[in-house]
């Protein structure tokens, strides 16, 4: 089971610029919130807006939050602490 520390990880690997990385983290665990956060932020970052909107309404999130894709990695990293 994925965990925290592994959404760290993933959250680094986009930052990072790694999307194929960062992407197989956030597909380890598809039923928490936080996971599918991150899900939808890559998404939105390769450009699939359709797939990244499915993800935010499995996240509980909307996609029209955050415009700047650092600013939502970094408050997903918050969202940890």
């Amino acid at each position: 089971m994925a965990s925290p520390h592994d959404l760290k990880r993933g959250v680094g690997l986009a930052l990072e610029g790694d999307w194929d990385g960062a992407h197989a983290i956030a597909q380890q665990n598809e039923s928490d919130p936080l996971f599918c956060w991150l899900h939808a932020c890559l998404h939105k970052i390769e450009g699939d807006h359709g797939n990244s909107r499915y993800w935010y309404a499995k996240a509980g999130r909307r996609f029209e939050d955050f415009t700047k894709a650092e600013d939502e990695l970094g408050a997903i990293l918050a969202s940890l602490t």
